[in-house]
């Protein structure tokens, strides 16, 4: 299977995961903002699938809502446009961020040793998979539902942080336990490039 095939059969498979992970959904009742394992499937995109195809994968999960189909909620430009838009549109930075920054972290791996390479993958799933979504999603919430952004940071944001964190320690635990596996996903001369070649045939 050449690299650029066997890369989009697995850029498919986790924009599949992220429909997956939708079907795990909650509201907090005072929220129009649901509580679901979709930036799960986020971090564990970019991680595995590097920045280009994580990009790919998001894009192709909001190309689909963007055309009507359902993913975890009505569908069409009107969800796009909608209050939650603007988390959709994080995704896509957070998936490219993380898929960059975890091949960084994972190429440090010897330098920074067990402890810190642990900390560090955690570090980007924070800041390069949760902090966006705030970032981009809060002040979108309010422009579209006309609220201020206190408000939208009452209803789209604090109440969503420890949920967030759980998450990122979960991408960080499966990244961290399956971190060899991930220049197979498209090659040896990923593999190479990385320097995990050694750790992967040793």
């Amino acid at each position: 299977m050449s690299l650029n095939v066997r890369s989009l059969v697995y850029t498919a498979l986790f924009s599949a995961l992220f429909v997956v992970f939708t079907a795990t959904r909650f509201t907090l009742g005072f929220s129009d903002v649901p509580i679901t394992l979709q930036n799960l499937a986020v971090m564990l995109a970019g991680a595995f699938l590097g920045a280009r195809y994580g990009l790919i994968s998001m894009g192709l999960v909001v190309a689909l809502i963007a055309v009507g189909v359902p993913i975890g909620g009505e569908g069409g430009i009107s969800r796009i446009l909608g209050p939650t838009g603007g988390f959709l549109f994080a995704f896509l930075i957070e998936a490219m961020l993380i898929g960059y920054l975890v091949r960084k972290v994972i190429a440090s791996r010897r330098k920074l040793g067990i402890s810190l390479f642990y900390a560090a993958l955690f570090l980007v799933f924070v800041l390069a998979g949760v902090l966006p979504s705030y970032v981009i999603g809060v002040p979108w919430h309010a422009a579209v539902k006309g609220f201020t952004i206190t408000k939208s940071l009452t209803l789209a944001c604090y109440p969503f942080i420890p949920f967030d964190i759980a998450k990122a320690v979960i991408a960080t635990v499966v990244t961290g336990a399956m971190y060899r596996y991930i220049p197979k996903l498209h090659s040896r001369h990923t593999a190479e490039k990385s320097g995990l070649r050694s750790e992967m045939h040793g």
